[in-house]
């Protein structure tokens, strides 16, 4: 019998066993496991595996549903009563001007939020259910947003709009039911070697790339979040001044570097921090900013953000970050959490920047309006997004 070891040790109080001879080795529940300081790794599953990976998928469908409502009814004024109904634009004809390009875009924006709702929906239901269900979500969103387009007076309604959307939802509801096992265990073993074993690491994933989306827009400071005035219509506290907006900006600048670098470290590499990753993490920040400033302002201006302000601040935060990474991983949640009330508050007092109102003119029009619009909203509402995690994080750790 495979115990008998045990049971003759029990009853007769013999020798202990040795595992070593008998080849075998001792099963561990969760709590000696623990105390024997044998890590608890949950296996990868099969690529057939209908269980869920993670909570990426569900993080991912909610943020892109926003991006996707903001973009579709930016900039959310002018609201009024067109006189008719909201659904006449399915019975106009096929517009005179159209451009591959507009068609494209249209295409590809519905793509991703099929294929992640397709994946979300999979979870209660089967596949083919699944993607049905994604392509109709879908294309009642396109035309939801579309019929409110017109009570925007900055908006036009389009049908031929709606049937891209919704022949962008299709495709990606048919990539998911095709290849979506497959993709997500590879999303899910990119994970597992990339990011910290913590709670909430997805979510924080998710953050990250939201934080990288932000400094896409070159009018905030950089690394500047949680501007609410522009949202609200609120004036400055101060009045421009050069030396106390330098100041400012480089207390922004300082508290934003300390904040995001202590949340990206945790993110990806949990209580044993990596300032190596965080390097990376802010030279991909860096270049993400000088190339949109170069593409949307002008190659002129591309490294119009590197102020002696921004230097300072770069500086300061960068310093006080290297520090912070020495302390335990509670003490780094709580002054993460601080540095991002600080960066916010400094950022809604600070004067507005003189300098860049003539070289913004060229990014608020055509094309840009509402990719500005996108990456404002999300550069004003990332710190209060954001501050839920280290509370979180400091709950569960």
């Amino acid at each position: 019998m495979a115990d008998s070891g045990f049971v003759n040790w029990t009853k007769a109080g013999s020798a202990r066993p040795s595992f070593a001879e008998e080849g075998k080795i001792p099963s561990l529940n969760p709590f000696q496991a623990k105390s024997a300081g044998v890590p608890k790794e949950a296996p990868l599953p099969a690529e057939d595996d209908p269980r869920p990976l993670s909570r990426l998928p569900r993080y991912l469908a909610i943020a892109y549903l926003a991006l996707i409502v903001h973009a579709s009814l930016h900039p959310f004024s002018g609201w009024r009563a067109p006189g008719l109904s909201p659904f006449v634009f399915l019975e106009a004809a096929w517009p005179r001007y159209w451009t591959a390009f507009d068609l494209s875009i249209n295409v590809a924006a519905y793509l991703p939020l099929g294929f992640l709702l397709a994946r979300n929906f999979g979870h209660r239901m089967r596949r083919l259910p699944a993607s049905l269900t994604a392509i109709a979500s879908g294309a009642a969103l396109s035309l939801a947003l579309e019929s409110l387009q017109s009570y925007l007076p900055s908006r036009v309604p389009s049908s031929v709009d709606l049937l891209c959307n919704g022949l962008g939802a299709s495709l990606g509801a048919a990539l998911s039911f095709c290849r979506e096992e497959r993709f997500f265990t590879r999303v899910l073993r990119a994970r597992q070697r990339r990011l910290a074993a913590i709670p909430y690491a997805e979510y924080g994933l998710v953050l990250t790339a939201l934080w990288l989306l932000a400094q896409l827009s070159p009018e905030t400071l950089l690394f500047g979040t949680g501007d609410l005035r522009n949202v609200f219509d609120i004036p400055p506290g101060l009045a421009y001044d050069a030396p106390s907006f330098f100041a400012l900006e480089a207390g922004v600048i300082a508290c934003d570097t300390l904040a995001v670098g202590l949340i990206a470290g945790m993110v990806f590499s949990g209580s044993h921090p990596a300032p190596r990753a965080i390097a990376w993490f802010f030279l991909a920040a860096l270049s993400i900013r000088t190339l949109a400033t170069a593409i949307l302002v002008g190659p002129q201006n591309a490294l119009a953000w590197l102020t002696p302000g921004a230097e300072l601040g770069v500086l300061g935060g960068g310093v006080a970050l290297a520090l912070a990474l020495l302390l335990p991983i509670q003490a780094r949640i709580a002054v993460a959490g601080l540095a991002l009330m600080g960066g916010t508050v400094l950022v809604n007092i600070a004067p507005f920047n003189p300098y860049s109102v003539a070289a913004l003119a060229a990014w608020r029009q055509g094309h840009f309006l509402n990719f500005n619009g996108l990456t404002r909203l999300t550069a004003s509402f990332w710190p209060f997004l954001a501050l839920p995690y280290p509370i979180l994080l400091g709950r569960r750790i």
